[in-house]
């Protein structure tokens, strides 16, 4: 069973590494297989990339979500697909998709029933195509009907062979098989002469090498590849050719891809090299990915290296926080006061979501939703941004209707559009331009925020890869994660992100977050014994639980809390983790769960996810510090109504 589980994964690792998206039905039009790209390339939900998931739920999906363009009856859409389905006959065909892209789909059936398919996309490709039709007029007519007609002749003297040649018929039928598996691959498979001319080539050259011929049996290599390229593989090709194999990697120049080249000889019967076997693919998202994964290994050891700092850190940003929180409410604190007190709440939330970002390094992301009043959070937003501007660059704020708070994390829909405006603020010339954001409904579903600029626009290179870890178009002055962790801080909170170009100039980040309005009950007030053993911290959290309308009694240590816990009336235990002495909140706590206190019993702690300690704290919930008197509220109301 562990065999075969292995295998399975195994097979599933190889398929994902395919850049084609290809997916495998079974004859009751059930999935058996699919890779990831499937999914990406129609952003499928995890139910139809399920194996078992019906043929038609997915059409139904793509039909309903105008993959096919406006549709008059969906249901007799759906089902013309369906029949087609059944039919189980090969076919290839060209379309292009709703977001304008044009794919290829490739289908096969198998012999056992069902059928492969591939979808390739081919937008590039086509463009090319256009632009050689374009300069179709340059080129001798005669030569192109030769062409054809020899492509013609060749067809059907092959048909003719195989009816003829019915003793051949395994063999063909054999290499016919091969030849569907070669054109099936995602690589480009070829065999060259000792001349180093071309002997067999399957279609996939151009594709993995842009730029490069298609029919290229019988020509040379460096006529096919290019000069530059095939000083590239020369050396390994002669080397095949002395009985060497070898693999290595390179980068294309023409499209910048990174190709991986495996190089065998074929040997005679003498054992002597009579031509080389050749195998292309694109590694490019491979390498991306090893160069992430590089620096995600000096990002953990940097964690490691902070940690400890990080979790001090947490706990004066919680002072901080408090002591703010207080002066904010302060009766007759003059205008300017309250502006100030302001942002260094907003800029002590915004270390807490850099602690946070440390934290995701080695752990799993947290989000903290709270209710948020998104007018103040973007004034908050213009006192933090407005002294990074250049002199002469304008900020606008512009919001709609907007009255009431919603719930979400306002540290890091904070932290990513001050990271929106930065990368706006770079990208105009200094001592002009405008930043314009806009927050509004749409239809009571989203909460959409746009951050436009009046600078050159995204490039399309950036329009492609601009959301892609370490994609940068400043050169050795950026990291190339700002737009990445944007992405990653919306996406964690269920929403989405799209880059675009305005029609009038300039570049356009849209953010879309679920519309969740905050009118959860807050938590009905009890008596909470709070265990904290810093005086400062203990003395703003009781502040706050006050505040909520609760009464406090105070521990500094697990031993003093259990003097105190049998008291009479005590609703809500909140304990830090870190404590003095043999036991810690987790322990104290567990002790008191499995003793069947009644009380709720929840936890704080500057601990990132995934440490440990947080771990073995199981089911008891825990508020990861700093946190404000807002976000302690939606905590306890949450996990009061949980």
């Amino acid at each position: 069973m562990e065999r075969t589980d292995s295998r399975a994964k195994m097979t599933q690792a190889g398929l994902n590494l395919i850049q084609q998206a290809l997916s495998i039905y079974d004859r009751d039009l059930r999935l058996a297989v699919c890779n990831r790209r499937f999914q990406e390339m129609f952003d499928l939900p995890e139910a139809l990339v399920t194996p078992g998931a019906p043929f038609e739920a997915t059409i139904r999906f793509l039909v309903e979500r105008g993959e096919y363009g406006e549709v008059d009856d969906p249901d007799a859409a759906v089902q013309v697909r369906v029949e087609q389905a059944r039919a189980f006959q090969a076919h290839y065909m060209e379309r292009t998709r709703a977001n304008g892209r044009t794919i290829s789909v490739e289908g096969s059936p198998l012999q056992q029933g069902g059928w492969v398919t591939v979808y390739t996309d081919i937008t590039d490709i086509k463009a090319q195509e256009a632009l050689l039709r374009g300069r179709s007029e340059e080129l001798s007519e005669e030569v192109l009907a030769h062409a054809e007609r020899l492509a013609q002749t060749n067809r059907q003297l092959a048909a003719t062979n195989t009816a003829l040649e019915e003793a051949k018929r395994e063999l063909t039928e054999m290499e016919a098989r091969t030849r569907l598996v070669t054109e099936m691959m995602p690589a480009h498979i070829a065999h060259v002469g000792p001349d180093l001319i071309y002997t067999y080539s399957n279609r996939r050259l151009s594709s993995v090498m842009p730029g490069s011929l298609s029919d290229i049996v019988g020509r040379p290599v460096s006529e096919a590849l290019g000069a530059e390229t095939f000083a590239r593989i020369e050396p390994g090709l002669l080397k095949a050719l002395a009985g060497e194999a070898s693999v290595f990697e390179f980068t294309h120049d023409t499209s910048g891809r990174r190709i991986r080249l495996a190089l065998t000889p074929d040997r005679g019967g003498e054992g002597v090299a009579q031509g080389v076997y050749v195998l292309s693919m694109d590694v490019t998202e491979e390498a991306q990915a090893r160069a992430a994964l590089s620096q995600s290994a000096k990002r953990e050891l940097a964690a490691q290296l902070t940690s400890g700092l990080a979790h001090d850190f947490a706990n004066l940003l919680t002072i901080i926080l408090g002591l703010q929180g207080r002066m904010e409410r302060m009766e007759d604190l003059p205008e300017e006061a309250i502006d100030l007190a302001r942002a260094t709440l907003a800029a002590a939330r915004r270390g807490g979501t850099l602690l946070d970002r440390i934290a995701a390094i080695s752990g799993p992301r947290e989000i903290r939703p709270a209710p948020t009043d998104i007018p103040t959070l973007l004034e908050e937003l213009r006192v933090m941004a407005g002294p990074s501007l250049h002199e002469g660059v304008g900020l606008d704020l512009l919001t709609g209707d907007l009255k009431r708070p919603i719930l979400l994390d306002a540290g890091s829909l904070l932290d990513a559009l001050l990271n929106l405006i930065l990368n706006a603020r770079d990208a105009l010339a200094p001592g002009s331009g405008r930043i314009t954001l806009t927050a509004r409904p749409v239809r009571d579903t989203w909460l959409e925020i746009s951050v436009a600029d009046t600078g050159p626009g995204f490039s399309e290179k950036a329009l492609d890869h601009g959301l892609d870890p370490f994609f940068t178009t400043k050169g050795g002055e950026g990291s190339g994660l700002g737009l990445s962790m944007v992405y990653d801080h919306i996406k964690l909170m269920g929403g989405t992100v799209k880059l675009a170009n305005r029609p009038e100039g300039g570049a356009k980040v849209t953010l879309r977050l679920p519309l969740r309005a905050a009118d959860a009950a807050p938590a009905q007030p009890t008596l909470v014994l709070l265990v904290e053993d810093t005086e400062e911290i203990r003395t703003d959290v009781r502040e706050m639980l006050r505040g909520l309308g609760h009464n406090v009694i105070e521990a500094a240590s697990a031993e003093e809390a259990a003097e105190l816990a049998d008291l009479p009336g005590i609703g809500l235990i909140l304990s830090d983790i870190g404590l003095p002495g043999e036991q810690s909140g987790v322990d104290f706590l567990r002790g008191l769960s499995d003793a069947g206190h009644e009380a709720r019993l929840m936890l704080m702690t500057s601990l990132p996810p995934g440490n440990p300690e947080r771990v073995r704290a199981g089911a008891i919930p825990v508020l990861t510090k700093p946190f404000t008197g807002a976000e302690l509220a939606a905590f306890l109301s949450a996990k009061e109504a949980a």
